[in-house]
């Protein structure tokens, strides 16, 4: 499966607007989401071929949203990769549990971003 189209769920509009700049520049057709709730919502317009997906956020957080999303057989094959300032072991081991696929730490290396989400594809 080739990766064109990634839901990015985030909310922070700074970090929103980097990432999507720099996929959108990579070739990448991206839609966002800054909460769990927006981001259901999303995945039920169109499904995406990836999902990169912060953890603070408001309400629902981004492990809760994970674990909803890997569990639920409409979307299990798509994969999650966590993007967040969480850079402790337990939070990367704890993302994973929850069905992430990769976890990526912030400040986001672009290349290494890009290497990972290509992995996918």
């Amino acid at each position: 499966m080739t990766i064109e189209k990634i839901l990015l769920v985030d909310d922070s509009k700074t970090e929103l607007h980097f990432l999507t700049e720099l996929l959108s520049k990579r070739g990448f057709k991206v839609r966002t989401a800054e909460n769990a709730e927006e981001a259901m919502k999303r995945l039920s317009e169109e499904k995406p071929d990836l999902i990169l997906m912060d953890v603070v956020m408001p309400g629902q957080n981004g492990f809760q949203l994970t674990r909803a999303i890997t569990r639920d057989p409409a979307f299990a094959d798509v994969p999650v990769i966590m993007c967040t300032s969480k850079n402790q072991e337990t939070d990367k081991v704890w993302g994973m549990r929850q069905g992430a696929r990769d976890y990526v730490v912030k400040p986001v290396d672009p290349d290494e971003l890009i290497a990972k989400i290509r992995a996918f594809g």
